[in-house]
């Protein structure tokens, strides 16, 4: 249970900043840092248990049907980053609380911060894939908000437009390929999962998996060709920018390769598209990093070159390499976050981030150009420092890589360009900013930052010196716990050592070093060789093709959506025909072996009403007031056709539902001309009466075949289980408010939601109210006829009472909350009707959204009950009661389940009806005369 407080503390702490937000800046960001530095130690308990080879999870079930559970697990590898994200983080944390400038919201900064921490920690703990992909996708979200912190730039916009669009793309892969892989293997667990090498690899799917994990952790760590988002990522703060390139975002990608390199890795496949694409993003960035004139932009193509560098490592199918994937990995996000900090404090303190113009700051900033430059050197491979550790691992395991056709060469080669350009890239890091001449145009004078401002930076450039002199105790217990977690099989010996001798390796880091330097001094050769091409800005190239699937979308939808109601309809009946004619050509003979009913005088007179009564619909659609009517005489029938083969409750409902929507429609129709003109032309006519015609004719026919055919129901255990399992004998009741009463409580939910949205949209509506029909007659003065008063009047109290015994009575018998409910509803709006609103109101002086609000509410306690009883949500119980003067009777909880459908229906109905019938106003003939 400890292990979860690693991914909830943080979680937790993003709503500290909030509520700490005017105890000033420095407050809150301790504030902030407490609940992280409290995970940091929790996970430090563990260290010594992980260290020992012992593995803490913890599980906890949340969707066990679609194996989903909230599981973690803390092996090796999410040791190591969550030390990196907790750590890095909490200095991150401390960078910008003197980064950020009053005018920036603190407290809304931190909150993201924390937010994208959690959903780091979650991606590398998780212990169930679809659990991490949710932390995955979680990641792309916060950084979105992150990186668009700034919001007023259009620049900070469009990136956070970019860098969501192109995760989220690769996130919808991964989930593709999770999926497949829980077919293989039978379970999301990750712990299941890493033990099924051999069944995944010899899986039909295999490649597909391959390509679709690959696709998620390419676009996350920014390798070729999706490296396009993270340079324009640079338009969050500096923070931000140090945080994701070191230890979060693009990590995850690297994480997911390390974290399935013991099932995907070790065939061909991996090792042609991991390798390669590792290898052209690892010169792509660093060749850009060597021209790019903004001083993040070149880290940020820095990142991209070793992200790519990491990638290569894990392609090459070795043991070793993989460790000095891993050992890139810390190495990496040491140096880099130093670095960005560096930066920051440049662009803070000179208030400009152009090369060309920061030159000679050492004079007035010889502090932060130390803690500069030996990160730099560290990032460069240079000796004594962390980065030339792994530099040496990377250009050793380059030579044992095997190509096929004799291009083997090709890697070690090129790796070493590779590092030759990081070299170069280093070295004008520091002498283009730091040397070089004076400062040209600087809109503030530099100067050094305050003190605990470099302290992060300090702390960062103390590991890389550590790490580089003494790796045997500052990193190997850690890299040998991570690397027990990525290499399957028998781990390699790890033995990290300063001097390993005079080697090829050695050789090939000191060519890196002279040859790098070198490069430098002749980039005016390479900066004119790449102005002969024609410059592209990614972010205007993708809001290009943005706009162009925009326009396409629009056109698309001008041809289908223009307006005409009747193409539509055409549309979804002819595709509907289609569909169910191409099922019906794959059954050998329309009959079955079922036969049917005998037909009798009086289904042979109700369906012929029925049918009359739909032609007399549609051939008078002009004159709405018949067409209505009839369509009233169709939904009397269809009220009496459920009667007659034994469906009373669904009698009752329709009936009642069909009264409800005949008012609503009136009411409606009011409004609307009592007769349209056509506008449909012969042609098109014949062209309806021809799709309806088949469009009937097929229907008919797929009724006639499965009626004829025997059908295994699922009511049959609706039916064996409602006495015993829900203590009712009205088996559709039963359904609604226990079997199936989670679909009620979201159905009434929405009633209710709906029936508020429509009486926020009409309580202030007025529309004209039309002084005469349409012959030009005006309305009769008598507005609330005596009869139809005095009839309401007696109704309302009867109905009311019927409406109660109808409640009552529906767990046993035809009846129950919703039928009850538009029973009351239907003779409140007659009173309405007959009475007029204001005379209404003035007796019934109570609003109906409470009334919604509270039936919902009650169904929603009543299922919350059960868990005082550690039961399942909604579960409902009954019993037998021998009660005084009253005798044995039936009590269930899911009488009060019922109320609240019974309540969320009446107030919904007469929010919706008592309101559509106040928003007109009176026709004044006397001001149109004038």
């Amino acid at each position: 249970m400890t292990l979860l407080l690693i991914v909830l503390l943080p979680l937790v702490g993003s709503l500290v900043p909030i509520a700490s937000a005017r105890s000033g800046r420095t407050t809150c960001a301790w504030l902030t840092a407490i609940l992280p530095a409290i995970a940091l130690g929790i996970a430090a308990w563990y260290t010594p248990a992980v260290f020992g080879g012992q593995l803490p999870q913890v599980s906890f079930d949340w969707v066990p049907a679609l194996g989903l559970d909230i599981a973690f697990r803390l092996d090796g590898l999410s040791l190591l980053f969550v030390y990196l994200v907790l750590g890095i983080g909490l200095l991150i944390i401390l960078y910008a609380r003197y980064y950020l400038s009053e005018k920036d919201s603190m407290s809304r900064f931190y909150a993201y911060l924390m937010l994208f921490m959690t959903a780091m920690l979650g991606i590398v703990t998780a212990d169930n894939l679809l659990l991490m992909w949710f932390f995955w996708e979680l990641t792309s979200l916060s950084s979105f908000l992150l990186i668009g912190y700034w919001s007023h730039l259009s620049e900070a916009r469009k990136g956070a437009r970019m860098a969501l669009t192109v995760t989220g793309a690769g996130g919808l892969c991964l989930l593709a390929g999770i999926l497949l892989m829980g077919h293989v293997v039978g379970s999301y667990s990750l712990t299941t999962v890493l033990e099924h090498r051999e069944l995944i690899q010899q899986s039909s799917l295999y490649q597909p998996i391959l390509l679709l994990f690959l696709l998620g952790a390419f676009t996350k760590s920014a390798q070729f060709p999706f490296q396009f988002w993270l340079p324009h990522a640079m338009a969050a703060p500096t923070p931000v920018s140090a945080y994701l390139h070191s230890a979060t975002m693009v990590k995850a990608g690297v994480f997911l390769l390390a974290r399935m390199y013991p099932v995907l890795s070790g065939t061909d496949e991996w090792f042609y598209i991991v390798t390669l694409t590792g290898l052209a993003t690892l010169l792509y960035g660093a060749f850009f990093a060597l021209i790019k004139q903004d001083l993040k932009g070149v880290l940020a193509f820095s990142t991209i070159s070793h992200l790519g560098l990491i990638t290569l490592l894990f392609g090459f199918n070795s043991k070793l390499a993989a460790v000095a994937g891993v050992f890139h990995i810390i190495n990496h996000a040491t140096f880099k976050a130093s670095l960005f900090m560096a930066a920051g404090i440049v662009d803070h303190e000179c208030g400009t981030r152009d090369i060309r113009k920061l030159n000679g700051l050492w004079r007035y900033m010889p502090y932060t150009t130390v803690l500069a430059a030996v990160a730099s050197a560290s990032m460069a491979g240079v000796p004594l420092l962390n980065g030339f550790l792994s530099k040496e691992m990377f250009l050793a395991q380059s030579l044992e890589a095997q190509m096929l056709g004799g291009l083997s060469w090709m890697i070690p080669a090129l790796a070493t360009l590779g590092s030759v350009l990081s070299v170069a890239y280093s070295l004008r890091f520091i002498h283009d900013v730091f040397f070089n001449g004076e400062p040209r145009d600087l809109p503030k004078t530099p100067h050094e930052p305050p003190r605990y401002m470099r302290l992060p930076i300090e702390i960062l450039i103390l590991l890389c010196i550590m790490v580089g002199i003494l790796p045997g105790i500052m990193v190997e217990p850690i890299l040998r716990a991570a690397t027990a977690a990525v290499v399957p099989g028998q781990a390699p010996e790890i033995h990290l050592a300063l001097w390993h001798g005079f080697n090829l390796p050695l050789m090939m880091s000191a060519i890196a070093l002279s040859a790098g330097v070198l490069v430098y001094l002749l980039r005016n050769h390479i900066y004119r060789f790449h102005r002969q091409f024609r410059a592209v800005n990614a972010r205007q190239s993708f809001e290009f093709s943005v706009q162009r699937v925009v326009r396409s979308a629009q056109w698309g939808l001008d041809r289908f959506e223009n307006g005409s109601l009747q193409r539509y309809m055409f549309l979804l009946l002819l595709s509907a025909v289609i569909v169910a004619a191409f099922g019906l050509m794959d059954v050998p003979s329309m009959a079955g072996l079922k036969s049917l009913q005998p037909l009798d005088p009086v289904v042979v007179t109700g369906a012929g009403i029925l049918c009359l009564a739909g032609l007399g619909t549609v051939m008078l659609h002009r004159r709405r007031l018949l067409s209505l009517l009839f369509l009233s005489v169709v939904g009397m029938f269809v009220s009496l056709t459920f009667a007659r083969f034994s469906a009373p409750d669904l009698a009752l409902t329709q009936l009642a539902v069909e009264v409800v929507t005949i008012i609503l429609l009136m009411l409606a129709l009011f409004f609307l001309p009592q007769k349209t003109p056509k506008e449909s032309s012969g042609r098109r006519v014949s062209r309806d009466i021809l799709l309806s015609m088949i469009f009937g004719g097929v229907i008919a026919s797929l009724n006639y075949a499965v009626l004829t055919r025997p059908l295994q129901s699922i009511s049959t255990y609706f039916i064996e289980n409602s006495v015993p399992g829900g203590g009712g004998h009205n088996i559709v009741n039963v359904i609604l408010v226990d079997f199936r009463g989670f679909d009620t409580l979201g159905e009434i939910t929405v009633l209710g939601i709906a029936g508020i949205a429509i009486y926020k949209l009409l309580n202030r509506l007025r529309l004209f109210m039309p002084s005469s029909d349409m012959e030009g007659r005006p309305w009769s003065p008598d507005r609330y006829p005596v009869i139809l008063s005095s009839v309401s009047q007696t109704l309302l109290p009867l109905a009311l009472l019927v409406s109660v015994f109808i409640f009552l009575r529906g767990h046993n018998l035809p009846g129950g909350g919703f039928i009850a409910g538009l029973v009351a509803a239907v003779v409140i709006i007659l009173v309405y009707m007959s009475r007029g609103v204001e005379w209404t109101q003035r007796r019934m002086s109570f609003n109906y959204q409470p009334i919604a609000v509270t039936g919902v509410a009650i169904a929603a306690l009543t299922g919350l009950g059960s868990w005082v009883f550690n039961k399942p949500f909604l579960t409902s119980s009954f019993g037998h009661f021998d009660i005084p003067l009253i005798g044995d009777i039936e009590l269930a909880t899911a009488m009060m389940f019922d109320l609240g459908v019974y309540l969320t229906v009446v107030g919904s109905t007469l929010m919706i009806l008592a309101n559509l019938g106040k928003v007109t106003t009176p026709h004044r003939p006397s001001k149109e005369k004038q």
